[in-house]
């Protein structure tokens, strides 16, 4: 039986901090993986990990160890969407999860908005990150790790 692990897709990931919470509280394993260092706590269960620069390479990292029972917190819809092909759940830094129902979807807009940029279109980014995001991920992540824990039983 292993313990649940989190995986932060960590550049530009706005909910460490939360994610140390709670992987303390619960006593979880965090890999914390960026193409360069990133000031991390300095704690046994938490392993900072930096790969070579270039695209993917931390995506495929996680990827390539992220399976059932794991959690891995990303905006990146193509990884989440390997994740949950290998049996981890993923969560965005608003709480809100990728599941096998919404992944189709989200990869569809995402290559169409690929393609309006790609056409000159200018296209809006994500809303502003709040304290009501930071709230509903504490929320989701707790939810997770419910699930992670009974998968790894």
């Amino acid at each position: 039986m292993s313990s649940p692990r989190i995986f932060i897709d960590a550049d530009a990931c706005p909910v460490k901090d939360e994610v140390y919470r709670v992987a303390e509280r619960c006593g979880l394993k965090v890999f914390v993986v960026s193409n360069g260092w990133i000031n991390t706590r300095r704690e046994p269960w938490i392993e900072q990990v930096v790969v070579d620069a270039g695209p993917d390479v931390a995506d495929d990292w996680i990827a390539e160890r992220a399976g059932p029972g794991d959690i891995v917190i990303t905006a990146d819809i193509p990884l989440a969407d390997r994740c949950l092909k290998a049996g981890a759940q993923a969560l965005k830094a608003n709480g809100q999860p990728f599941t096998p129902d919404s992944i189709g979807s989200a990869l569809a807009g995402r290559m169409v908005g690929e393609h309006l940029r790609s056409m000159g279109v200018a296209t809006s980014g994500p809303p502003p990150f709040g304290p009501k995001d930071r709230s509903n991920f504490l929320q989701a992540l707790d939810r997770a790790v419910v699930i992670a824990r009974r998968a790894v039983r």
